[in-house]
């Protein structure tokens, strides 16, 4: 893929910049898309917004004018929002889904045409850990990466016959910015006998001590590379380990245990 042009949305911090720099290291043109502004030398940056279909459609359009043409798109824009269901306010729920799930369907509905027409084309969707091992507190960020592993193994098959080929990476805890970012709510912590406010932190204790983000972003820019993926890919032979044994345990079992560990 030698001179592909690539764009990654998210790409201005944490995973998404890691993934950035480990294409551009690869030798491709990489167009960054971010909602704040950012400069870094070998990398092209478009003001977006994820969250906005006709952003999202203005910047694919802006990158095939300047390129002439589009080979990766990998949707890393997201963040975190933590909390009780019971407490959480429908609007942040409905926030969080429309930047980490319907992000990546805007993106990928605006490069479609064009990779469908030409017959080629890779898209890779970052997900997490917290997908199959759904978080306690943490309900609507597990749901947002469980539906990007739904939406992206039936958008593999529909895509299969035209040369387009869809994965999900699921990271587990990196040390990002990401935690520090997360939307916290402990509202009510005391009714929950404080177990909000220790889950979470559990969590971010787990993420300030997890992998480092360049090793994420090499594994992705490998992932983007293969020309027949798998539809889920885990980073880390731990996380995988971990994904394989709740595949392989009673599902009462396994949550369970998920419980034990988070609430």
């Amino acid at each position: 893929m030698a001179e592909s042009v690539a764009v990654v949305t998210g790409g201005s911090s944490g995973i998404g910049l890691a993934a950035a720099r480990a294409l551009r290291d690869r030798g491709l043109r990489v167009y960054v898309l971010s909602r704040r502004p950012f400069t870094e030398k070998g990398l092209h940056h478009i003001c977006a917004d994820v969250s906005d279909e006709r952003q999202c459609v203005e910047a694919v359009q802006s990158v095939l004018h300047r390129e002439g043409d589009l080979d990766l798109l990998v949707n890393c824009a997201g963040f975190g929002i933590s909390g009780a269901v019971e407490f959480t306010e429908l609007a942040e729920a409905k926030k969080q889904m429309e930047v980490n799930f319907f992000g990546c369907v805007n993106m990928t509905r605006a490069v479609l045409p064009h990779m469908r027409q030409r017959g080629n084309g890779r898209i890779v969707n970052i997900s997490s850990v917290a997908a199959p091992a759904a978080i306690p507190f943490q309900a609507y960020y597990s749901a947002s990466k469980a539906a990007i592993n739904a939406w992206t193994a039936a958008l593999a098959n529909e895509l299969r016959p035209y040369g387009v080929s869809v994965t999900a990476v699921q990271p587990g805890d990196i040390k990002t910015g990401f935690t520090a970012a997360r939307e916290k709510s402990i509202a009510g912590d005391e009714a929950y006998g404080g177990r909000i406010s220790r889950s979470v932190a559990k969590m971010e204790h787990d993420e300030q001590n997890g992998m480092d983000p360049a090793r994420a972003g090499a594994f992705i820019a490998k992932i983007a590379m293969k020309k027949h993926p798998k539809p889920v890919y885990t980073i880390g032979f731990s996380y995988k380990a971990i994904c394989v044994l709740l595949k392989l345990l009673p599902s009462r079992l396994a949550n369970w245990a998920i419980g034990k560990l988070y609430a």
